[in-house]
């Protein structure tokens, strides 16, 4: 089913994704775990800045911006 899979910084603005994989190593692993970034955790995609990148997404009642460098890493399935 990972073809319905779609990273989060493809997810449409007002919309909510289901966290399904974390493809991120390290550091940045660590950081997106710490963030609450984990399996079947709901995200929604809030807002883009004016340049298109940092984007808001609230994770577990907290509004947190990532780059889409860090976004891309994480993939999810739209609810």
């Amino acid at each position: 089913m990972q073809e319905n899979y779609i990273p989060l910084h493809r997810l449409p603005i007002g919309c909510t994704g289901r966290v399904r994989d974390l493809r991120a190593k390290d550091n940045m692993r660590r950081r997106m775990l710490d963030l609450g970034l984990i399996s079947d955790t709901v995200v929604e995609a809030l807002c883009q800045s004016p340049s298109g990148d940092p984007s808001a997404y609230q994770i577990r009642g907290a509004v947190i911006a990532l780059r889409s460098e860090e976004a891309s890493q994480i993939l999810v399935e739209m609810v």
